[in-house]
């Protein structure tokens, strides 16, 4: 019979395992993320989970596949420190019941996603940055950059080389949260929580708060925040072309019953108006889709204004479809959506100019094809010549112009479906690469925590130029790709400006140690030996318990 056997160390470090485990269980809350914000800066501990988490999401290809391995995995936890010697603590496995079970149901879960998608409401406040922010972009529009601190103005373009998101955006909040998570498999159930919320606001019409409502891909930006860009843009879109159809019709309505009279009270006249024109055999056609009057061009043929068309509008391209289609016109020599472009326009020309001609549309839509010549009599009303290429047998131009019927914008086949790109992206999300994501995520934080200090640090003396070198540090890391080696490095320096707001005499203390140290043979200090190495070797690694 066996007898049950005590030993008090085994007792002591269950304890502790279990007060661990349970501490790697809970959820962040709201309140918890408010308190962080009495900091300037996201905390460094964020930062830290996310870049463990490309490490330990290397090991999957994608977010599903990553799902699939907690259900497949055993309920013992293994430790996710990887190459991390200060973050020890991310937890990759868990039971399955106590993780997938109810998970986007959980009070907590639901009350951060309810804050991170309240347009109302920021989960890091930073009111100081979002005016600086305001000001920024005022006075480089207007190419007065002078106006801006140098600190804030060079805290923006460090965002742009590194590729994060801008502060305050949609997702600099979604890496504070999802950053905030101590297990990686929640991490990951809480990026599929707010994948399922951003196809509710998606099928709701609404637009998606911290991201422009308008703006074609920013490609300055993340590819995530691009992403999110085409989905509020293809939501104004369809907005937009709702109710441009329904203008559309009642004009052309409207104009049609009102066609008779006014072609009774222009009788032979000159028709100049934007809703008729005449056509060479005297009859005077609605004009359907017209925009605006162009200054000076008249129809070669019958003598009436041109019109610039309502055009469709071209596709959202974020930098993978860019790439992707370079590669597939260098592949195959491909120019489909060109052909589909150009016929979409000459069939808009015509319906906007009744009774125009080829040339008509080459001198509204390519004038460098148009050349002017001198009238070869006074008769006629011809006062150029397409050129050589558009004259040589079998251009496409022509073909696409004798194939072409005047059919308006808003009444054409769509160049670009918003709900086909929009249902692309939200899949791409649910399959998401790992790393990817959490790389994401990581860079848009770095980011907003470098132009947070960078108002309060840079005008501080003693810390501006450590300051510009952690931040150098950064830019030349990610501007030679070889940030994936250095995560923990980035981590450490990111600590550095931590400190340096939270307790900048212990800067003070450790810049006063380096330039005290002893002189070396060759009669330089080793404290001049790049102080930011020291640095974040002493901040990563002095009182935190790693």
């Amino acid at each position: 019979m066996a007898v049950p056997f005590y030993d008090e160390n085994i007792y002591l470090l269950n304890m502790k395992n279990d007060a661990e485990a349970k501490l790697l269980e809970t959820i962040p809350s709201v309140e918890d993320l408010n308190t962080n914000n009495t900091k300037c800066i996201p905390p460094t501990s964020v930062i830290k989970q996310l870049a463990v988490a490309i490490e330990a999401g290397k090991k999957f290809k994608t977010l599903k596949d990553l799902l699939a391995s907690f259900g497949n995995s055993s309920p013992s936890k293994e430790k996710a420190g990887l190459s991390f010697s200060a973050v020890k603590s991310l937890v990759i496995c868990e039971t399955e019941d106590k993780l997938t079970s109810g998970f986007g149901d959980d009070e907590r879960v639901l009350a951060l996603i309810h804050s991170l998608f309240d347009a109302g409401r920021f989960i890091h406040v930073a009111n100081e940055t979002c005016a600086l922010a305001g000001r920024y972009m005022e006075n480089s529009s207007k190419g007065s950059l002078c106006l801006i601190q140098k600190g804030v103005r060079q805290g923006y373009l460090l965002i742009k080389d590194i590729h994060g998101a801008p502060p305050q955006s949609f997702v600099v909040k979604l890496s504070e949260v999802i950053g905030s998570f101590r297990s990686l498999c929640k991490m990951a159930l809480f990026w599929c929580r707010v994948v399922k919320e951003l196809r509710r606001f998606w099928s709701e019409e609404r637009h998606l708060p911290g991201i422009p409502v308008n703006e074609i891909p920013d490609l300055n930006s993340c590819l995530l925040y691009q992403q999110l860009q085409v989905i509020n843009c293809c939501l104004s879109r369809k907005r937009q072309q709702s109710i441009a159809a329904e203008s559309f019709d009642s004009e052309m309505m409207e104009a049609s019953s009102n066609v008779k009279e006014s072609v009774l009270s222009l009788g032979t006249m000159s028709v100049s108006s934007a809703l008729y024109a005449r056509v060479k055999t005297g009859e005077i056609v609605l004009r359907q889709g017209a925009n605006q009057l162009l200054e000076n061009l008249t129809m070669l043929e019958t003598g009436e204004p041109i019109y610039s068309p309502i055009t469709q509008e071209g596709p959202l391209l974020t930098e993978d479809l860019i790439r992707e289609t370079e590669e597939l016109v260098l592949r195959t020599g491909s120019v489909g959506a060109g052909c589909s472009r150009l016929l979409s326009d000459m069939q808009a020309f015509k319906a906007a100019n009744p009774g125009c001609v080829l040339e008509d549309f080459v001198r509204w839509h390519s004038p460098p094809d148009w050349i002017e010549t001198e009238p070869t009599d006074e008769v006629t009303c011809r006062r150029g010549q397409l050129s050589s290429r558009m004259r040589k047998e079998g251009n496409l131009w022509r073909e696409l112009w004798e194939t072409s019927k005047p059919v308006p914008a808003i009444k054409q086949a769509p160049l670009y479906d918003e709900d086909l790109a929009v249902e692309g992206i939200l899949h791409f999300f649910d399959n998401i690469p790992v790393t990817d994501l959490f790389q994401q995520l990581f860079f848009s934080l770095l980011g907003l925590g470098f132009v947070l200090a960078e108002e309060k640090v840079s005008a501080n003396e003693n810390f501006s130029k450590l300051f510009y070198e952690c931040q150098g540090y950064v830019l030349a890391t990610c501007e030679r790709n070889v940030w994936n080696e250095k995560l923990d490095e980035l981590c450490q320096v990111y600590e550095t400006v931590e400190t340096m707001l939270t307790s900048p005499e212990e800067v003070m203390q450790t810049l006063k140690q380096a330039e005290e140290a002893p002189m070396q043979e060759n009669g330089s200090a080793a404290g001049g030996e790049l102080k930011l190495q020291f640095l974040k070797l002493a901040f990563g690694r002095q009182g935190r318990g790693y």
